[in-house]
């Protein structure tokens, strides 16, 4: 929500004329118009009146419902610092709304002696206007995909824990232990399994619960980075399981595909440092300047 009102500080001057333009040209009688209005302008979220004295004099109007049970109610805490402009118009600070939990901002509007309240969802504004990308069916069936893939990718890293810790009881308990082979599958697939509940954990942070308007170039890179250690320490656990097996039974033929194995893991481990070093090092000093 940060991004959002801060973009509508960027372009305070521009949405405002925007809003009050729309609210000019709607019928001078809202609340007797209201379903038509609601209809015609997208970002409006709820409408409602207040006679001078600050009492509710007309039910919250709804795109969906109408609801009376405040009329009659007293308004004037939300009037103690209005000061209209020469059009008899007042734009509130941006705010959450306690309805819809979006950035929202109220316009009041004064014709005679009744003050007309209305509620507009800053992201709709901002999006007609053309000044964020969002659709909100497109979005939630972005949700829907990120959410069924990393639950997926949370259930993959249950099984491997699960296993890994298998795995372990086992060496206790099993019979015809190989003590060094079962302990490094073990922490094998409890690596695998942290590094993959890690990146579905990033997915769901990100992309399921939290819907950022601007794009981060050094999440996507960090997240990448912190799987590829996970994945990177996993391999050298397997190379050093193989040296050892390969010592411990004093069998030397399988030791030119440990040394292959260690390489690649050298030369993965080396490009991480150059792809930290480059890209997200790059990438910081941007966001710095």
């Amino acid at each position: 929500m940060k991004v959002v009102i801060n973009l509508y500080k960027k372009h305070k001057k521009t949405v405002d004329n925007y809003i009050l333009t729309a609210i000019k040209n709607a019928p001078r009688d809202y609340i007797e118009h209201a379903d038509e209005i609601l209809k015609k302008y997208a970002f409006l979220q709820l409408l409602y009146s207040v006679d001078e004295s600050f009492q509710q004099i007309s039910p919250v109007i709804c795109r969906q419902t109408k609801e009376r049970f405040n009329m009659g109610s007293d308004k004037q805490h939300y009037f103690t610092k209005l000061e209209l402009d020469e059009d008899g118009f007042y734009i509130s600070n941006p705010y959450i709304h306690y309805r819809t939990g979006k950035a929202s901002i109220t316009v009041v509007r004064k014709i005679g002696k009744i003050y007309y309240i209305f509620d507009c969802n800053l992201i709709a504004v901002l999006e007609e206007l053309r000044l964020i990308e969002y659709n909100s069916t497109h979005h939630k069936f972005k949700q829907v995909v990120y959410l069924f893939g990393s639950g997926l990718l949370v259930a993959i890293a249950l099984a491997l824990l699960f296993y890994g810790g298998y795995k372990f009881v086992m060496i206790f308990f099993g019979e015809n232990v190989d003590f060094f082979h079962d302990i490094f599958k073990a922490i094998i697939a409890a690596t695998l399994g942290i590094a993959i509940f890690d990146l579905a954990k990033q997915i769901i942070e990100h992309e399921v619960i939290f819907h950022t308007f601007t794009r981060d170039e050094t999440r996507e890179y960090k997240v990448l980075g912190r799987f590829l250690v996970s994945i990177i320490i996993a391999l050298l656990i397997e190379t050093l399981m193989v040296v050892f097996k390969i010592a411990l039974e004093d069998d030397y033929k399988d030791m030119q595909a440990a040394f292959f194995l260690l390489i690649g893991t050298t030369a993965m481990f080396v490009g991480l440092a150059y792809f930290y070093k480059t890209i997200i090092g790059r990438c910081e000093i941007k966001e710095e300047q």
